[in-house]
């Protein structure tokens, strides 16, 4: 077998190729003959030649990594991912190899494999070719919602001075996807006589061009995030999500926090034990010295969608918190808490949906009942922060739950 560890660059890659492991790995570092190659023709050449059988990698995610994973999987070399944190141990306590630089990376990914290659649990998954793609798109999504804010914001302290009646109207894509009215009408590039009779009758000292500019940098994202949700709303069809898709409609999830979700938790058999079910253990309690069940595979789902709880103690202090897992999910479901759930008027399903399902009974939605829970600790005096908090993790598990009844 040859095994060859890569340490990814922005333009580069440094690489180690092995057929066993050494048995003095730190001295081998300093006789090893690493390979260094471009992110051009000559590089893809160069690491097509060393005739690898497996490349091992870390997920530096969907920009650096992609090019080389690409290549490789075209050429038939398989791929193995390694997490950044037990890289970063092994390469330390294991290896004792020096000071860290990208040889040194590429040579304790090499080793890796040598020690785990039949450990499933040692490695990250490689996605499916959808799911990687729908993650990709949640995250040029997230990005680009936060270069637009910065230029709403802007546009609207201009719009204050220079027509300060519409400084604060709130204006959205319409059903058919044409930019939103607002932004389309100061950008030219839509047209509306409601627009046309205030900003003749405005207080305000005129439109400049600095808004017209703004407006058009704005229309321009609107389109761009109508092709991605395009997009993301043909690759949820995939008949395999069909399930999946059953559940979060009785959560109420839209479609770019099911498409979040998706891409974190799918399959959802990755999370179970090697018998296929979810994995629970009986272990003596550390304080109580009683059993204690241990819900494995609920702990590893909530911790793939941002919401695994860790403990932290010293001395006489002792707090949990919220640590690890995606981030980008955590505050997707954050936001559903606080849109979807906490107000009333946001819990019924809709009459389509309802009809769909053959479902008589709007309350067997799982929305509802999360809503009446938030209802009843808000009025018990609970922070609005920490009962937010606990809807959403209640909302995880029970969403756990609902998978594993619905796909089993």
């Amino acid at each position: 077998m040859r095994i060859i560890g890569l340490d990814v660059s922005k333009s580069s890659v440094s690489c180690c190729l092995l057929e066993s492991k050494p048995s003095d790995v730190r001295e081998f570092y300093y006789d090893c003959r690493f390979h260094h190659f471009q992110n051009n023709q000559a590089g893809i050449s160069g690491l097509l030649a060393l005739k690898p059988d497996v490349a091992i990698l870390e997920p530096t995610g969907v920009n650096y990594s992609k090019f080389w994973t690409q290549l490789l999987t075209r050429a038939g070399v398989e791929i193995r991912l390694v997490g950044h944190k037990e890289l970063r141990r092994y390469r330390e306590n294991h290896l004792g190899l020096p000071d860290k630089d990208d040889d040194a990376d590429s040579l304790a990914i090499a080793c890796y494999y040598f020690d785990y290659c039949s450990d499933r649990s040692r490695w990250v998954r490689v996605l499916d070719p959808v799911v990687s793609r729908i993650r990709e798109l949640i995250l040029r999504l997230n990005h680009l919602n936060k270069v637009q804010s910065p230029i709403i914001n802007r546009a609207r302290q201009d719009l204050a001075w220079q027509f300060p009646e519409v400084a604060l109207v709130t204006s959205k894509r319409s059903v058919s996807g044409d930019v939103p009215l607002l932004w389309g009408w100061l950008a030219g590039e839509r047209k509306s006589k409601k627009y046309d009779q205030l900003y003749a009758k405005t207080a305000g000292l005129g439109l400049t061009d600095s808004v017209k500019f703004h407006s058009q940098r704005i229309c321009s994202l609107q389109r761009e995030e109508q092709m991605i949700e395009d997009e993301l709303s043909v690759l949820l069809k995939d008949g395999r999500f069909a399930k999946y898709i059953q559940v979060f409609e009785e959560f109420n999830f839209g479609d770019r926090l099911q498409a979040t979700i998706i891409s974190q938790i799918f399959p959802l058999e990755n999370f179970f034990g090697e018998d296929g079910k979810p994995s629970v253990k009986i272990r003596k309690g550390r304080i109580s010295g009683k059993p204690t069940k241990r819900y494995l595979s609920l702990r590893r789902f909530q911790k793939a969608l941002g919401y695994a709880p860790t403990q932290e103690s010293s001395g006489d202090i002792s707090k949990n918190k919220v640590s690890g897992g995606s981030a980008v999910c955590r505050k997707a479901i954050w936001q559903w808490v606080f849109s979807a759930v906490e107000p009333a008027r946001r819990r019924a399903a809709s009459p389509s949906l309802l009809v769909s399902r053959k479902i008589e009974n709007k309350d067997e939605f799982e929305v509802i009942h999360l809503g009446s829970w938030v209802d009843k600790e808000k009025k018990a005096g609970v922070p609005v922060a920490l009962v937010r908090s606990r809807a959403a993790v209640k909302a995880v598990k029970l969403l756990f739950k609902k998978l594993v009844n619905v796909l089993g």
